[in-house]
């Protein structure tokens, strides 16, 4: 068994669909290659988990005091994206909070399996793929970041955030290079 589980980070309906509440464009464009990285990691025995935004209905949220209603449970809007196939061995938590991490069982499920390095791709590079990454990092993971699978709605800030990523929290790569070299096994 690998060593090495693949984060998917909110890549839900009202975030990747044109009629979802918090729709934009680049969110759509790297589904693609965050299914081809799925399915790399799954070659490779790494773990899949599916992070899915997701407030409660009728329930406080600071969160939602600050922006757009979105991912209200029961709304369709907190569904994985269809493009994705979660299969039964597959993880799906559920967060309220920008990083995986907060107020979810994420890192208890990444010792449960004895996961050492993630690869996190999905959306918003400059809040919940950042707040998951400096999280990871300050959790003692080995934390890879693939460039082509994460996105935000302005290219100079996405690109600001992964400069960061890469000098401080972890590593930025290419989707091209993600190989078997990845993959630690037991």
């Amino acid at each position: 068994m690998s060593k090495t589980a693949i984060i998917v980070v909110d890549m839900v309906y009202d975030f990747t669909n044109e009629n979802g509440l918090v729709y934009y464009p680049q969110n759509k464009e790297i589904l693609p290659n965050i299914k081809k990285a799925i399915d790399i990691c799954r070659e490779n025995g790494a773990l899949v988990i599916f992070m899915q935004h997701c407030y409660r209905r009728g329930k406080p949220d600071k969160n939602l005091l600050h922006m757009r209603p979105n991912c209200i449970e029961g709304s369709g809007g907190e569904e994985i994206d269809e493009s994705l196939t979660v299969l039964p061995q597959d993880y799906v938590i559920k967060k309220r909070r920008y990083s995986a991490f907060f107020g979810t069982d994420l890192d208890l499920v990444l010792r449960e399996n004895d996961i050492r390095r993630v690869i996190i791709v999905g959306t918003k590079t400059n809040c919940c793929i950042r707040a998951t990454v400096t999280d990871a990092y300050y959790l003692d993971y080995d934390v890879y970041v693939i460039r082509e699978c994460v996105a935000t709605s302005d290219e100079i800030v996405n690109n600001v955030h992964l400069t960061d990523i890469n000098k401080y929290f972890g590593h930025v790569i290419r989707l091209e290079g993600l190989g078997s070299d990845y993959f630690e096994k037991v």
